[in-house]
């Protein structure tokens, strides 16, 4: 008679089989078929221990019926299973609430202030953060204004908060008012169109002695908001404050920004933020692993920097499935895991769907009137052209059909809306400047 460890070691024989097959996953297997540790058959159910409860749920919730069905191959009879914890383990350390707990608190251990420090440097930001450290110092007296681009999630907003650190760490007294491009038109909005007094807003941007503004493309198109940035960045500048300003491309490729502000941008130093080459995504991996108490095999980080090149934030997100991994399961970080850490990134990095409500908002903001202007019956000449672009706008970025648009745009019939479609695609042949608006409004909804 075959003890219970020979049963299982055929068990395993059979999965590899499946994996061979693509019926199971090795990475499936690595992470729970294999953990399992057997203890003894007792008349027709077969007992295994797992070091977790977190183990125990998962192959119990996905793999029971591939375990059964293995052993009854083997064992020639029907199976049933039974998984418990290690028993050796105090039973607090088996409290999911408490893992959880102190998986929490390992994250927390692992934030980072947003300082030059933390700043890992290769490359591809080697110019822009020397511009950033040289303003920190000497504010309004070099490269003003400080304009940086790049693709988001490479470092923007983390060198825009470590100038704001360092100056306040050297001069705690400085008027510093960091806001992104969107807030500051919406602000702006909202007081015209609650017909509020703006001085308390012009009050506000123009006393800082230092703007920093995050994502500034989103002023573009917005007469009011490029009129009022205008000012404020002659006022400011005149009297030497110093003002940065990020976005997600250079000057010339903001296409609806006015040219006196554009050639503003362009009076002080632009620079650039590009993808981080090999070895700086290996010191970023090795930086966050550190910070989260996870050793991390060389060839396990080298595999992470080549399969996720174009995003930090994805990058430090898979240190910490590993971390969370290693902590839950208690396994350490392997190459199996990381494969499935990435898939999730990847799935998870999805871009979120473009809401109705925010496409109407963006086009509106750009013409003057408000979502309801759009949805309503109102034909006024701005109304009307608003409520066109909405509906191209609309069919260009989701998925939602000409009877769906024009249901949720007051309950027009669909010919209407393929009319007022087929009527902005003629403008946009026609007039060069209504072209270049409405492919900035389309940049901006998908880049938020």
């Amino acid at each position: 008679m075959k003890s219970f460890v020979e049963v299982f070691d055929k068990v395993q024989e059979y999965c590899m089989e499946k994996i061979r097959r693509g019926e199971l996953t090795d990475v499936a297997y690595r992470l729970w078929i294999k953990s399992l540790k057997p203890l003894k058959l007792d008349g027709n159910v077969a007992c295994f221990t797992v070091p977790s409860e977190f183990q125990a749920n998962i192959i119990t919730k996905n793999y029971t019926n591939i375990i059964c069905e293995a052993l009854s191959e083997v064992l020639g009879f029907d199976v049933e299973l039974s998984i418990t914890t290690d028993e050796s383990e105090n039973e607090d350390d088996n409290d999911p609430n408490k893992r959880r707990i102190e998986l929490e608190e390992s994250f927390s251990n692992a934030e980072y202030d947003y300082t030059f420090d933390t700043f890992i440097v290769g490359r591809s930001n080697e110019f822009a953060y020397a511009a950033c450290t040289a303003v920190a110092k000497e504010p309004g007296s070099t490269y003003n204004p400080l304009f940086i681009h790049g693709p988001s999630g490479l470092g923007k907003t983390h060198l825009m908060t470590a100038i704001s650190n360092e100056i306040k760490r050297r001069n705690p007294n400085t008027n510093i008012i960091y806001v992104t491009g969107e807030a500051f038109a919406n602000e702006l909005i909202n007081a015209i169109q609650q017909k509020k007094d703006t001085s308390q807003f012009h009050q506000k941007y123009r006393s800082a002695d230092v703007l920093l503004i995050d994502d500034v493309q989103f002023i573009a198109g917005k007469e009011s908001t490029q009129e009022e940035f205008f000012h404020t960045f002659n006022e400011l500048h005149k009297v030497g404050k110093q003002i940065v300003l990020t976005s997600d491309r250079p000057p010339k490729d903001i296409k609806t920004l006015e040219d006196r502000i554009r050639t503003r941008f362009e009076w002080g130093l632009i620079a650039d933020i590009s993808i981080p080459d090999f070895e700086t995504r290996v010191a970023i991996i090795r930086r966050k692993a550190e910070l989260l108490d996870l050793n991390i095999p060389d060839d396990v980080a080298e595999y992470i920097a080549n399969k996720l090149k174009t995003n930090i934030r994805q990058l430090e997100g898979c240190v910490k499935k590993l971390k969370a991994s290693k902590h839950l399961v208690g396994t350490p970080p392997s190459m199996a895991q990381a494969q499935n850490a990435i898939r999730e990134i990847l799935s998870d990095e999805q871009p979120s769907p473009i809401t109705f409500e925010r496409i109407l908002n963006e086009v509106g903001n750009v013409y003057g009137v408000t979502a309801d202007d759009i949805i309503s019956k109102k034909r006024s000449a701005q109304i009307s052209i608003a409520r066109k672009v909405s509906c191209y706008v609309l069919k260009e970025v989701t998925d939602m059909s000409f009877k769906s648009i024009g249901m949720e745009l007051g309950a027009r019939d669909h010919s209407t809306i393929i009319y007022y479609c087929s009527d902005i695609e003629k403008l946009m042949k026609r007039d060069s400047h209504a072209k270049e608006m409405i492919e900035d409004i389309i940049n901006n909804i998908r880049s938020s």
